[in-house]
């Protein structure tokens, strides 16, 4: 489960990983990959989070801003990054709605940082939203066909 671990819309308020937060700064998608040394990185709408693939293996944060809680590119590019392998902390940050979270998860955010900080009660609710799932996502949950299968 997360751990509501701040309050304030300038912290992390739910993280689902146990290693240790990045404690720098991120960096433009353009200033990372003219920087080999970048471990920490924010995409904005309109990035291609393609551009970032060859350096996945460097980078222990990719914070992916939602201006807007219409503008779903974001989850787009955590299916990329995931798809491709990366492991790092893949944090929402913006305009994060608590109905939201549940879908956020599944493309494989693992930490939020809202605007506005949510309930946790209802954060809560919405991270246990549906139990079983239908098709496959970055979060690795097992489908009600594959659970059918194995049963």
């Amino acid at each position: 489960m997360a751990k509501d671990i701040g309050t304030s819309p300038d912290e992390v308020q739910f993280r689902f990983r146990d290693d240790e937060p990045v404690d720098h700064g991120t960096v433009t998608v353009d200033s990372a990959l003219d920087h080999t040394n970048a471990t920490a990185v924010r995409i904005e709408p309109g990035d291609d989070a393609r551009l970032l693939l060859p350096f996945l293996d460097r980078l222990a944060l990719i914070e992916v801003n939602f201006p807007s809680f219409g503008d779903g590119r974001g989850y787009s590019s955590a299916r990329i990054l995931r798809e491709a392998g990366y492991t790092g902390e893949l944090r929402a940050v913006g305009d994060v709605l608590v109905d939201q979270l549940s879908h956020m998860r599944r493309c494989g955010f693992d930490s939020f940082a809202p605007d506005t900080p949510l309930d946790p009660e209802d954060a809560a609710r919405a991270f246990a939203t549906w139990d079983n799932v239908y098709q496959a996502a970055a979060d690795s949950r097992p489908t009600i066909a594959r659970l059918r299968h194995e049963a």
